[in-house]
């Protein structure tokens, strides 16, 4: 909470090697090989031998798709589809009788050589799509080395400060599974930890989201590192990638 000022022996035989699903709500792709199995012939005679091929295909894994320009600017490196699930808007200011008052905050972007910023999601957490961890954007042509760019603010009797991915100001960042967030986002256990957020983060408080998906951080409300709020739980969304 902050205070704003703040996924052949008789017949072909075909096996499947797939252990499990990706944990992420996104992703499609699969965590671990998938193989098949075939043989040609698939009927044969007494005393011979078919040939058997195997085929393995290997997961997929962002960094072989998107380069990642800290903090947060994401370049494909060939034509990709896009969806993004808004996780948690966390802009929030907490009255004297203790009620807690969310504020309305938008992400917005930039692609495939916009000039201008568009919206991803304009709402606040109470909205049912961001308590579910919904789909805001689905199947979106993202084109090869047309970088995209990200950016956020809260709305408080007017638009606070737009921050983005490229102003130098840093409160913008980007993750990918296994990666160890920066100190200043709280730990797993800690009672700052936003409930939306704890889902994406193991443990041992690495980031644990799908092998194709990207996870974005923003921080509308402080610029001082040192100071409590500035904990980067004001806007985080997950995005994910596939090919056409």
């Amino acid at each position: 909470m902050k205070t704003s000022h703040l996924a052949a022996v008789s017949a072909a035989l075909t096996t499947i090697c797939a252990l499990m699903p990706a944990r992420s709500l996104a992703t499609s792709s699969p965590s671990v090989p998938v193989g098949t199995l075939t043989a040609v012939p698939t009927v044969v005679q007494t005393g011979t031998k078919p040939t058997l091929t195997w085929t393995i295909n290997y997961p997929s894994v962002v960094a072989n798709y998107i380069t990642i320009t800290p903090p947060a600017t994401l370049t494909p490196t060939q034509n990709l589809l896009c969806d993004i699930r808004m996780l948690g808007l966390g802009v929030t200011s907490q009255g004297s009788n203790g009620s807690i008052t969310y504020y309305r905050t938008r992400g917005q972007w930039k692609y495939n050589n916009s000039s201008t910023w568009a919206d991803i999601y304009d709402g606040s957490q109470t909205d049912t799509i961001v308590q579910q961890q919904g789909l805001v954007k689905t199947g979106i042509s993202i084109n090869t080395s047309k970088p995209l760019y990200f950016a956020g603010q809260y709305y408080n009797s007017g638009w606070s400060t737009l921050y983005t991915s490229t102003d130098g100001i840093g409160n913008v960042k980007t993750l990918v599974n296994g990666d160890t967030p920066p100190p200043y986002l709280p730990a797993y256990n800690a009672p700052s930890l936003e409930t939306f957020l704890k889902p994406y983060l193991d443990s041992t408080g690495k980031v644990s989201i799908g092998p194709m998906d990207v996870i974005i951080f923003m921080e509308l409300t402080h610029t001082n590192q040192s100071d409590p709020g500035y904990d980067f739980q004001d806007l985080v969304m997950l995005l994910t990638f596939r090919t056409p």
